[in-house]
């Protein structure tokens, strides 16, 4: 597609959900392409952004629409992992070029798309082409699925034994990654010639920064740590000591599950449930095969596996039940160990086997207006409200959600009004707008958090000759931006301990303990 794209004079859009990606992306279409004629943008940086292909996240592409709509210079759009059109927080991005984009021929991919008619008849209605279906169920390795009993470490000494390494030994927060990756220093995973081709390999790499002289330990040792808090750096020397093959165990977060080409033979499932920001719940279907879906190496591996952990109380319990078996004394005094109190849902080989056999979910919209929105589509050429209008009874929403969306949008409007970031004409300007955003601002002037407003306001009362002026304009953007969610999760499991002590000092029963934390939300 992107071939015929230059052929042909046209311009060409990949887009993925991670920058680690994106990056991949761009460096394998250089090689194919070369490198004039591919640029990547992401939000951190442009390279050669005018180019014919261009390797984005998928914000980039969306706020591109907003702002250009049908003039947008696009003519071809590749969306991997389609999958995110459903992300509560980020779908909208999915979303946005399908209803902006008439003009556009779209590929959309995604192992775990689920059914896929509403989008087929979408496309066609929306760009006039016919669209196909390419779908097959037939992997090119084929997987194993094993639930164990085991306790984590006995599991990973099996697995190195049956020589089905690498392992992707699956967590779902980085804490839990970066602990587990630190108890393997104790099990003898690498042979000295092993150690050594990792010595080689990393070479003069520098590690320096406090968790480099912590990752350089676990490499060493031959284990890797992936996660999207790492350094880029960081990541990338996983990654690449990974595809050499030096690697013998990989503890990362779900993110690993996002298409980076990380060669791997076995996933190995710590656990069958997360926390999604508000609850612990337990995976999807598409969650975890996008997982699973990691295992098996094409053109290396006939067969991949996943192995899936049962909850550790349980393991535990049965461990003891077999060792008392043959003692009636040992069986009487047997104290089962209970599930944990919080951060927990339970799962079982039931569950595992619906994962792994049962259908993908069918993608939900999950569309959201923001001030940055707003202001992209209010400050195009010509009738802005009427393009806002337009976006939102096109979204694929039922009609009470499109209502709350123009409720929010109106509100939205209001605002930016009232603080002057936007300007209603009395006639129309040279782009035959009638509203605009204050050209007294800077060109590159962006909303991008609800509370933005209250800087423009704050800061503007702030004493320019105070000496901590400075400190006091970066507090008052701190505190606009997003929920710090790791220092947060980390007061609320605090509160939460607490309580529970409390509690159990008080003599509560098991089930309203369970009650009682789950009302519990971290200080506010």
């Amino acid at each position: 597609g992107h071939f015929a794209s230059i052929a042909t004079g046209k311009r060409s859009f990949y887009t993925a959900p991670i920058q680690a990606l994106v990056s991949e992306k761009f460096f394998a279409l250089c090689r194919d392409l070369g490198t004039d004629n591919v640029g990547m943008m992401t939000g951190d940086a442009a390279v050669n952004p005018t180019a014919r292909v261009i390797c984005c996240t998928a914000e980039i592409l969306a706020n591109l629409a907003l702002r250009d709509g049908a003039s947008a210079e696009v003519d071809q759009v590749v969306m991997d992992e389609f999958h995110f059109y459903s992300e509560r927080d980020r779908g909208w991005a999915w979303q946005l070029p399908l209803l902006e984009l008439p003009q556009v021929q779209f590929l959309l991919m995604s192992a775990t798309l689920g059914p896929t008619r509403r989008f087929e008849e979408e496309l066609t209605r929306r760009t006039g082409r016919p669209t196909i279906l390419v779908k097959t169920r037939d992997r090119p390795v084929p997987l194993e699925f094993e639930y164990r009993h085991t306790l984590l470490h006995e599991s990973i000494t099996e697995l190195l034994a049956k020589r089905l390494t690498p392992v992707y030994v699956v967590h779902f927060t980085q804490a839990n990654a970066i602990e587990h990756a630190q108890s393997l220093q104790s099990i003898e995973l690498c042979t000295k010639e092993e150690k050594q081709a990792i010595k080689e390999a990393i070479g003069g790499f520098r590690f320096d920064s406090p968790f480099g002289n912590d990752l350089r330990r676990y490499v060493h040792h031959g284990v890797g740590v992936h996660h999207a808090g790492l350094l880029p750096k960081y990541r990338l020397l996983v990654e690449r000591l990974a595809q050499e093959g030096l690697l013998k165990i990989i503890c990362g977060t779900d993110t690993l599950g996002v298409g980076i080409n990380v060669p791997i033979r076995t996933v190995l499932f710590t656990q069958l449930c997360k926390y999604d920001g508000s609850s612990t719940r337990i995976l999807s279907v598409r969650e975890f095969k996008q997982i699973a879906g990691r295992a098996g190496r094409k053109g290396f591996d006939t067969l991949g596996t996943v192995w899936c952990q049962a909850p550790e109380h349980i393991s535990a319990n049965l461990r003891a039940e077999n060792a008392a078996q043959s003692d009636p004394k040992k069986r009487k005094k047997l104290v089962k160990q209970k599930p944990p109190e919080f951060g927990y849902a339970a799962w079982s080989p039931e569950t595992f086997t619906r994962l792994s056999t049962g259908e993908s979910e069918p993608l939900t919209s999950s569309f959201h207006v923001s001030h940055a929105m707003m202001l992209n589509l209010l400050d195009r050429p010509g009738d802005g409200c009427g393009a806002v209008r337009k976006v939102l009874t096109s979204t694929h929403e039922t009609r009470p959600l499109q209502r709350r969306h123009f409720r929010r949008a109106i509100a939205i409007y209001r605002s930016l009004l009232g603080a002057g970031i936007l300007e209603v004409l009395d006639a129309p300007d040279s782009h035959s707008r009638r509203v605009r955003i204050d050209i007294s601002l800077q060109e590159e002037f962006r909303l991008n958090q609800p509370l933005s407003p209250f800087v423009m306001e704050a800061v503007n009362r702030l004493d320019v000759a105070d000496p901590d002026y400075a400190v006091d304009v970066l507090t008052i953007v701190e505190s606009v931006l997003e929920e710090p969610m790791p220092v947060l999760n980390k007061q609320l499991d605090r509160a939460k301990t607490e309580l529970l002590a409390k509690l159990k000092r008080e003599g509560m029963e098991y089930e309203d303990r369970m009650a009682q934390l789950a009302e519990v939300q971290w200080p506010k």
